[in-house]
């Protein structure tokens, strides 16, 4: 069994660029961009305990801001069972992360995103 611990330099670098960018859409009041980036941090971080976990802190967060309680809630679940399954390598690729949609639903993978995590 593989265990996930640390994400790699080049994919913490894009992951770090979609959660710039969240910040920079959120600060700015443009919420569904902000949410299309905390979506795409999900992806690229969801292999890995500590930055799947982060995008759902943030995701929880988000859902306060917004007062969407069906968000707030799916996050708190996500929260307590998204690191060990990063930390297990048994994540669903390409899943959004949101309430939104099943937490075990796996989802197509948007083009860029797949060339970094180099997936055939």
């Amino acid at each position: 069994m593989k265990f996930n611990t640390k994400i790699p330099k080049h994919l913490k670098q894009a992951y770090n660029q979609e959660l710039k960018q969240y910040s920079f859409c959120l600060e700015n009041k443009q919420f569904g961009n902000a949410w299309y980036h905390l979506e795409r941090s999900h992806i690229i971080g969801q292999s890995y305990p500590i930055e799947h976990t982060y995008s759902h802190w943030l995701m929880l967060k988000f859902g306060f801001i917004q007062k969407d309680t069906k968000e707030v809630i799916g996050q708190i679940i996500r929260l307590l069972v998204g690191g060990w399954k990063s930390f297990i390598n048994h994540v669903p690729l390409g899943n959004t992360g949101g309430a939104n949609v099943p937490p075990l639903k796996r989802m197509p993978i948007p083009n860029d995103i797949e060339k970094l995590l180099d997936i055939k």
